[in-house]
């Protein structure tokens, strides 16, 4: 299977960790123009899981001065998605079919996202030609709070040629 994300990632792996975020974060914002304009950092990317963070600063915020609300929501879309995008082969194109935010309490600070697959989901979307997946995601704030609880329906389909 061919996965360019994949690839990307581990091309950066000689980098330490800190670099290593800040560069991917960089090279994959400047793909999806929200996530960089965001500032999502991409902390850890595995097949099996990815942690995406996002600071509490003024470009993301609302008028309580936390994260906004559609802020959470990409923050949650993002690490889902990547969880997806790193099992894809290049031949498929991942689609969010469903997204489901349940805003339960004030956020505290900066979020991390952490999103995970089960080895036979991602068998699952590396084999079949189209299918579609419900992508766990944890969201925490600063104080380790879930102010939000999310459900990802994403879908994969072949590429127009």
């Amino acid at each position: 299977m061919t996965n360019q994300i994949q690839k990307l990632v581990n091309a950066t792996q000689w980098l330490p960790a800190n670099l290593r975020a800040k560069a991917i974060s960089k090279i994959f914002g400047s793909v999806v123009p929200l996530v960089g304009t965001a500032g999502l950092v991409y902390e850890e990317l595995t097949p099996e899981r990815v942690v995406v963070s996002i600071r509490n600063r003024r470009k993301v915020q609302n008028h309580i001065k936390n994260v906004h609300a559609a802020a959470m929501a990409l923050l949650a879309e993002t690490a889902t998605g990547f969880c997806v995008g790193m099992n894809l082969p290049d031949d498929k194109l991942p689609l969010i079919k469903s997204l489901k935010v349940d805003y339960l309490k004030r956020s505290q600070g900066d979020m991390v996202a952490v999103a995970h697959l089960k080895p036979e989901d991602i068998v699952r979307i590396q084999t079949e030609p189209k299918g579609e997946l419900l992508v766990s995601v944890t969201v925490t704030d600063e104080s380790g709070n879930e102010p939000i609880k999310c459900e990802m329906l994403w879908a994969w389909v072949p590429k127009q040629r």
